[in-house]
């Protein structure tokens, strides 16, 4: 193939990957690996893993390591540094050992092809200590668990490992050395890290604002962009120039950008470079599987799928234990880190590179690796069944949460159950409080829960998702449900639960914007209070009022678009720079009619427009004057229609305005 060929048959195939991958709700990392056998050498053999593409994808792993520099955050660390660099430092540190000791253990017994010096069972050691942060955030994120107990533990040890990758993609090169010589190249590559780390950081800091400062003062997006792939590959080349592996240069070059006033827009620019090149270096790796040596050898593959998923969750769950964790919260942490995560396979390819890991044990690795992710979201999704049927104290934990939120609404009656005691809810419990109105607020942050609590507001811990939380917090007697978090699948849970067991009871849902309006109603939402709407509702209103319109009209006009649940404000006019992919969004559009059009002369009413799902929302004359689309006027040469729906109505809209067909 040629280079054109070449690239857009990886294009296709990280399309593929990402489409098939997101229609199954798995994480796009594992379409690209997916794609990446199905066109590598050992399967279809349309692509081979060349050098050139390697090296390309090795970009992605320059990029990933920016992204986390560019989120380290030392306030962040601060606050969570019992679980970091308790919980998180000790599993890593008794991963590695534990793991390093049971694979030459384990090795002895292996025929003499299959055993591995102490180099390879370190380096192989790293990868098994680290979890996927892309999955397991996101499925803590959908669970509405970031906040729990369990969840911040798991925050907490990914930030560690995050962190530990670092000194892994030192020490790992190093081990390549040659016997005689690796405990000079051990010591070399520390003292280099160590002292281009505190250069970096001593004076890079500062050398990086004002070299930011001085780019953005030129207000080009352009040169904002091409200065930050000068730096990011800058940094990396000036490690990589030191001995030490491009990543590391990129980690520092992103730790020096976060602690400035650019982090947000650096954050914005480089997330294309980064999901790009890192897809290709995750189809790269894919390529590497030999599926007929995994199917050869498919007991082996068993094997390091389920001994390296049951030794994580063992040492976890024991280690969340010994730190202050119960039972229950152990066990759900241990099963949210057992799998293996990205960074594995970027400290497996390292390894690779550098003849750490045997050829024959490579693909029985990589194949384990893909299958424990894969598992992870039917594990996460069965956690709490586990627990319950393992932890016998489980249930007498959550017996005795719903007895305290059950003693605190005992005497309540006629109260207001708040979902969620962030900003909004206590805003919402202080003026409920003023009007004398008793309320009952449910928050999965402990902290918080504590807090509150001691300076006497009625808030409980309890997850509002689920029903037993709910009744216990007296939802039969409740005069209305409020829920305040900014999460419409877990709005949605709230509402299935109030209408199947009190159905009488009002639910008010405070949302984003309005783009699942219909769907919070239709599930059984009284109020649905869109942030957007109610925010251009006061905007307008303070302007209306401020340039001399009457009080009682801006109210009343107001009011009215609340009641007409803000059919004038839906929909807007999408900008270039607007996220394209929200297809399903109600968006306005304009369509001007010239000579030859087929709607000319033809009233409103005639066309049927409501039909197709599009709204007109106004008709201006091409002299400039406007009419009420409700008077149902004849359209003219030179009206322009504003059209409100969603893109494919609204495209059949206009091929019916203009050519009589839709």
């Amino acid at each position: 193939m040629g280079a054109l060929e070449l690239t857009l048959l990886y294009l296709l195939a990280a399309v593929l990957g990402v489409v098939v991958s997101r229609s199954l709700k798995l994480p796009p990392m594992l379409g690209y690996l997916a794609v990446g056998v199905v066109i590598g050498p050992n399967a279809l053999a349309l692509a081979e893993n060349s050098s050139a593409v390697r090296h390309l994808g090795e970009y992605g792993v320059v990029f990933l390591m920016f992204v986390i520099g560019l989120e380290f955050n030392l306030h962040k660390l601060r606050a969570m540094r019992g679980h970091v660099f308790g919980l998180g430092q000790a599993q890593v540190l008794l991963t590695v050992a534990l793991a390093t000791t049971g694979s030459l253990l384990l090795s002895l017994l292996a025929p003499a092809a299959w055993r591995m010096e102490w180099r390879t069972a370190l380096a192989l050691s790293g990868a098994v200590a680290m979890s996927s942060t892309a999955i397991v955030v996101k499925l803590l994120a959908e669970r509405l668990e970031l906040e729990s107990e369990h969840g911040k533990r798991v925050i907490g040890v990914l930030l560690f490992q995050d962190l530990a990758v670092v000194p892994l993609l030192v020490l790992i090169p190093a081990l390549g050395s040659p016997p005689e010589t690796l405990l000079r190249a051990l010591a070399v590559a520390g003292l280099k890290a160590a002292a281009l780390i505190a250069v970096l950081l001593m004076g890079g800091q500062r050398v990086m604002r004002w070299w930011l400062t001085l780019v953005a003062r030129r207000k080009s997006e352009e040169l904002f962009v091409l200065n930050l792939l000068l730096v990011t590959l800058g940094l990396a080349w000036l490690t990589e120039l030191a001995g030490l592996s491009l990543a590391l240069g990129a980690f520092i070059a992103g730790m020096l950008i976060s602690e400035t006033e650019y982090k947000h827009q650096v954050e914005t620019d480089i997330r294309p470079f980064h999901d790009v090149l890192l897809g290709l270096f995750f189809i790269t790796i894919g390529m590497l599987l030999d599926w007929r040596i995994v199917a050869q050898h498919w007991g082996l593959v068993l094997v390091l799928v389920t001994l390296p998923v049951l030794f994580k969750l063992v040492i976890v769950t024991v280690l969340a234990r010994l730190f202050g964790a119960s039972d229950g919260v152990s066990l759900r942490t241990g099963l949210y880190l057992a799998q293996a995560g990205e960074f594995g396979f970027v400290l497996l390819t390292l390894a690779q590179q550098h003849q750490l890991v045997p050829p024959q044990l490579l693909n029985p690795i990589l194949a384990s690796m893909v299958l424990s992710m894969l598992a992870t979201p039917f594990i996460i999704m069965h956690t709490n069944t586990i627990v319950m049927k393992l932890v016998a104290s489980e249930w007498l934990q959550q017996s005795l949460q719903m007895t305290a939120i059950a003693r605190r609404s005992i005497n309540a009656n006629r109260h207001v159950i708040i979902c969620g005691y962030g900003r909004s809810g206590q805003n919402l419990g202080r003026l409920l409080e003023r009007e004398r109105i008793p309320y009952i607020a449910l928050d999965l942050d402990p902290d918080r829960v504590r807090q509150a609590s001691a300076a006497g507001e009625s808030v409980v811990f309890g997850d509002a998702a689920r029903l037993q939380a709910l009744i216990a917090a007296g939802l039969a007697r409740a005069s209305a449900v409020v829920v305040t978090y900014l999460d419409v699948p877990g709005a949605l849970k709230v509402l299935t639960n109030v209408r199947s067991h009190a159905a009488q009871v009002p639910v008010i849902v405070r949302t984003q914007d309005d783009f699942q309006l219909a769907e919070l109603q239709a599930a059984g939402a009284a109020e649905v209070v869109p942030e957007a709407m109610e925010g251009s509702l006061m905007l307008a209103s303070h302007t209306l009022a401020l340039v001399g319109v009457p009080l009682r009209r801006v109210i009343r006009i107001v009011q009215e678009q609340r009641d007409a649940r803000y059919s004038l404000l839906r929909g807007y006019f999408r900008g270039a720079d607007e996220d394209s992919t929200e297809l399903e969004h109600e968006r306005l559009a304009t369509v001007t009619l010239s000579l030859g059009a087929a709607a000319l002369g033809r009233a409103l009413s005639q066309l049927a427009l409501p039909a197709l799902g599009v709204r007109v929302v106004s008709l201006r004359r091409g002299n400039g004057s406007k009419l009420d689309p409700e008077t149902d006027p004849h359209l003219e040469d030179g009206d322009t229609l504003v059209l409100s729906g969603r893109p494919e109505p609204l495209a059949m809209a206009e091929e019916k305005l203009l050519t009589g067909q839709a």
